[in-house]
């Protein structure tokens, strides 16, 4: 955990959809929304989580702000996908997964002590 929050959001989380299959660009590109996908998805929730541990700017605002109860919900119910979908997803997906929900719960440590 030695790399800043902002090369984790930006080089992994697009790896990350990358590794497990994911096209990232819209099948119609008027669009401007990712194609959305189980990674899309994950990644979608991991970001909303890290805009609430006040990493990085809510987009909405441009401000960084604090909500470590909203950051712990969001966390928990990446918890309760990975639980759900256990054996259902791919390999790429899984890893996915368990390193961004890894990744959040020790910001989330980090930030409540």
């Amino acid at each position: 955990m030695s790399e800043e929050p902002k090369d984790f959001i930006l080089k992994n989380g697009e790896e990350a959809a990358k590794k497990a299959g994911t096209d990232t660009k819209s099948d119609t590109p008027s669009a401007g929304m990712p194609k959305m996908t189980f990674a899309t998805f994950i990644i979608s929730l991991n970001h909303s989580a890290l805009v609430h541990l006040g990493m990085v700017e809510d987009p909405s605002s441009g401000t960084k702000a604090k909500n470590l109860e909203l950051a712990k919900q969001t966390i928990d119910v990446i918890a309760m996908l990975e639980k759900k979908t256990k054996g259902n997803l791919t390999e790429e997906e899984t890893m996915m997964m368990e390193s961004l929900l890894y990744d959040l719960q020790m910001f989330y440590v980090k930030e409540k002590s």
